[in-house]
């Protein structure tokens, strides 16, 4: 059986070179996770151990002071934590979060990208794997820290 993030790097690597390519991934993405494509991701660079989506700066986005919404971002870390490591696990592997904290360090205006990096782990036992995530302004700034845990294991 083929792992959603095994299905999910094939068809970014078939899409993403052409144009129109990664806009076509970002909507297929939003049909499949319909919240996580709620806040209108785009897709930068995803390959095993490493994920960066952006999220752009547009009204549903923010909160009612003009800055990014937490959830916005909270939204973004969980997709590139998740992408980073999911796309690299072997076929009939599973993860689910079952924690998520974030650290907000500024206000974040504009754009943000949200930037995965981890080392996949070999996985023989449900095991839990703590990924972080750092959201960036368009300025290279760190305005949030997502650290996620997730459960990843065998589908029985």
């Amino acid at each position: 059986m083929r792992s959603p993030g095994k299905r999910l790097l094939g068809l970014w690597r078939l899409l993403s070179p052409y144009p129109g390519g990664r806009w076509l991934f970002a909507r297929i993405f939003g049909l499949m996770v319909p919240y996580s494509g709620s806040v209108g991701p785009r897709f930068l660079v995803l390959e095993p151990g490493h994920a960066e989506v952006e999220i752009p700066d547009r009204r549903s986005n923010r909160q009612h002071l003009g800055s990014m919404h937490a959830v916005a971002l909270i939204n973004a870390a969980e997709q590139a934590s998740g992408l980073a490591m999911l796309v690299g696990l072997p076929d009939d592997t599973r993860g689910i979060v079952t924690h998520i904290s974030m650290q907000y360090l500024k206000k974040a205006r504009g754009p943000i990208r949200a930037v995965s990096t981890v080392v996949v782990p070999a996985i023989t036992t449900d095991t839990d794997i703590d990924v972080t995530a750092d959201c960036l302004d368009a300025k290279g700034s760190v305005v949030a820290r997502a650290t996620v845990r997730w459960r990843v294991g065998r589908v029985r």
